[in-house]
């Protein structure tokens, strides 16, 4: 039985869930989200882009595939312009109040797809990314991977439905994406956890959570999470994971960058 939310003097934190087509971060933020919420955390679930009104128009410009002739230089600035309205409307004042927020994709996926993907100017977006997030840096960012090439990511990622504008942008594209995400890792170890989702939903659901074990002490306690806890994923294919967030319904719905 979940906790109930108390007021906490704890400081917020920031995890991001990062990585190529396909790799299920949807699932896993709604798994690790229910886990925090039952120990009295107050817990945001957005994604990039949108998270706000006005996040989720431009996300809608950015990925119809109506727009295949936006310039890369203009879906540079339409991301950064997505984050600086969600980083200051919603993320900045959850971290005040001391909120878990889960991101699915944030400033790593910009350096990846419209820098490595798109050959912008990476110190660029870097300065562009640190003015929309107005200095802010996540506390963790855990990057998922298919363990396969980006043909198997790509065809996970539309097996339900049509592709959007950066799902269609071609296998070299999702490649270079891939292996720019791959090399922030390397940079960034501390920050950066890698976590394969090759396996049982299960076992990736583990993994993430020793990837973000020592932000919550109470992971590490013998008796943390009952028997069965994290078995169930394999068999409700996450159907039964509260919707959460400031905008659950647009959080849920089948993603993409």
């Amino acid at each position: 039985m979940a906790q109930p939310l108390q007021p906490t003097n704890e400081a917020g934190v920031l995890i991001t869930f990062e990585g190529g087509e396909g790799a299920g971060k949807t699932t896993h933020i709604r798994f690790l989200a229910e886990a925090l919420q039952g120990r009295g955390r107050e817990v945001l679930c957005l994604r990039e882009p949108g998270g706000t009104a006005i996040g989720e128009q431009v996300r809608a410009v950015l990925l119809s595939t109506n727009n295949d002739e936006m310039a890369p230089e203009a879906e540079l600035l339409l991301y950064e312009a997505a984050r600086a309205q969600l980083v200051g409307q919603v993320i900045a004042p959850a971290l005040a109040r001391g909120c878990v927020v889960l991101c699915d994709r944030f400033t790593d996926s910009t350096l990846a797809y419209q820098g490595a993907g798109r050959g912008l100017d990476e110190s660029f977006i870097e300065r562009a990314s640190a003015f929309a997030c107005q200095g802010l840096v996540p506390d963790r960012t855990v990057l998922l991977s298919t363990g396969g090439t980006a043909t198997d990511g790509l065809m996970r990622a539309t097996h339900r439905g049509a592709a959007d504008r950066l799902e269609e942008a071609g296998l070299e594209f999702h490649m270079r994406v891939n292996d720019a995400f791959q090399r922030m890792a390397a940079a960034h170890p501390q920050r950066i956890r890698c976590v394969v989702s090759d396996k049982r939903k299960s076992v990736t659901a583990r993994a993430v959570f020793r990837a973000v074990a020592d932000l919550f002490p109470w992971m590490n306690e013998p008796d943390a999470f009952p028997e069965g806890f994290f078995e169930r994923l394999d068999v409700s294919r996450g159907a039964s994971l509260p919707k959460l967030g400031a905008r659950a319904a647009d959080f849920d719905q089948a993603g993409g960058r």
